[in-house]
């Protein structure tokens, strides 16, 4: 019953203030309607076979008929959309947004097969309606499918959010002269060296062979030490 409408609230209001470039992190999300509210806030219609507005949420999507864009946001086409996404799950299937979120969310195995279901019927009316089959590409499970709409409708590119954030902190040229650098994240753990925090910024710090001094609240089964890719393991093999 969880909405993305809220996400398309700010994107509009981001538009009334004449923005150019949006810049939109996906992730951590309790929603699992493929982005489907969002394109409601910014004017589109789902309707049903009664041309009725369809309800909120993912759980809505099985009476889907139609997607009218008529009164969707044109500006959406003159804005640059930058998605940080640190995930490449699909939009459906065994490694989908509502078979490996939904549980992190609530949902039973009877409702992700639900959430499934309506998911893969809401692509195939997309596809039909705008000619973008988003279902397999990867990312487009982020945020419970919000990836899905932001590529199919508002040509959104994914980029990894660790990328996204040392660009616009100007991490590189902060870090010049540093003598150590700390990062850290909760669990460090096999999943660190995808892309998480302490990785990225590991691999600045390397450019400048500095070492690096991680800190985590807990160092889970798989994990490797992110900070050895700067040159420097600073724990003497304590943890590791």
């Amino acid at each position: 019953i969880t909405t993305t409408f809220g996400t398309g609230e700010l994107i509009k209001s981001a538009l009334d203030k004449g923005v150019k470039k949006i810049i939109i992190g996906i992730g951590g999300s309790a929603t699992n309607d493929g982005g489907a509210g969002m394109l409601q806030a910014l004017g589109a219609k789902l309707l049903d076979k009664d041309n009725k507005e369809i309800p909120f949420g993912g759980g809505g999507l099985s009476e889907l008929v139609k997607i009218n864009l008529y009164d969707f946001d044109k500006r959406i086409k003159e804005v640059e959309i930058e998605v940080a996404c640190d995930v490449s799950n699909t939009l459906t299937g065994k490694e989908g947004a509502s078979a490996v979120f939904g549980p992190q969310k609530g949902a039973t195995e009877e409702i992700i097969k639900i959430l499934d279901e309506n998911l893969h019927h809401y692509a195939d009316i997309v596809n039909k309606t705008i000619g973008k089959d988003m279902e397999n590409q990867k990312g487009s499970g982020a945020a419970g499918g919000l990836g899905f709409a932001l590529l199919a409708f508002c040509d959104g590119k994914l980029n990894r959010g660790i990328d996204i954030v040392i660009k616009y902190a100007d991490l590189s040229e902060k870090m010049k002269g540093a003598s150590y650098v700390i990062t850290g994240e909760g669990s460090i753990d096999s999943q660190t060296k995808f892309g998480k925090t302490p990785f990225g910024v590991s691999q600045v710090a390397k450019q400048y062979d500095i070492p690096v001094i991680g800190i985590a609240g807990n160092v889970g089964e798989g994990s490797i030490c992110p900070w050895q890719i700067s040159g420097d393991c600073l724990c003497a093999g304590i943890g590791c």
